[in-house]
């Protein structure tokens, strides 16, 4: 699935680009591309569910500069939802020290858990950032929680169109129309909440929520 290049847009990234250049000067702000939580769970290549423990600052033994330091999460991992061909068990995942770069500060101290995706780097080290799928556990709706065991994986082969205006029409039978900014200005609200782009066994997708019908009806888009 193509949803990772198209997503991680973050500004930082160019830092280091300009680095390697000999330019020293920090590019301020991350930006990426709004992502349903179904999106986000289908790009990573990791997904875990996991208590941070501790936290140091590393950096490259090549490199001096500040801007390549990153912050080393100890985690003990509680269960793994994506990624069970690429790592057995997981100690550490890193991110910049810098929010510029896309990194995400986590509480060590309470050992707090937290939902946890990210890319694996060619070393076996694991890479989280703010593009990434990164939640605290008890922030998750229980919609959330169960569609991360199956749900989610069940509609990797979906596309799910953001609508920002209306209209906002289908441009085909494998894609779910996600309406949450119109209704609510929000990207957390309750499509992302509560419901999956799955397809189904006619091939088409479409929106599932496991439980209760919700409290209010979905735009229809293709109205003017």
């Amino acid at each position: 699935m193509a949803i990772s290049q198209e997503r991680r847009v973050c500004l930082g990234l160019w830092v280091l680009l300009l680095l390697g250049a000999g330019m020293e000067e920090l590019v301020d702000g991350c930006s990426c591309q709004p992502a349903h939580p179904q999106q986000l769970f289908c790009s990573a290549e990791i997904v875990i569910r996991a208590k941070i423990s501790g936290e140091k600052i590393v950096s490259p033994s090549n490199s001096s500069s500040p801007y390549m330091k990153m912050i080393q999460y100890e985690i003990k991992m509680i269960k793994m939802f994506k990624g069970f061909h690429k790592a057995k068990d997981i100690q550490y995942v890193y991110t910049p020290v810098f929010s510029s770069l896309c990194g995400v500060k986590l509480d060590s101290n309470n050992k707090a858990g937290y939902l946890l995706s990210g890319s694996m780097w060619s070393d076996g080290r694991i890479s989280i950032g703010q593009c990434d799928l990164v939640e605290s556990w008890d922030n998750l709706s229980l919609s959330q929680k169960k569609n991360l065991n199956y749900r989610y994986q069940m509609g990797c082969e979906c596309r799910i169109n953001t609508c920002y205006t209306v209209p906002c029409a289908s441009t085909g039978d494998n894609e779910c129309l996600w309406t949450d900014w119109l209704l609510d200005n929000s990207l957390n609200g309750e499509q992302a909440r509560q419901y999956a782009c799955i397809r189904r066994s006619d091939t088409t997708c479409s929106w599932y929520r496991g439980g209760p019908p919700p409290e209010k009806d979905f735009l229809d888009m293709t109205d003017p």
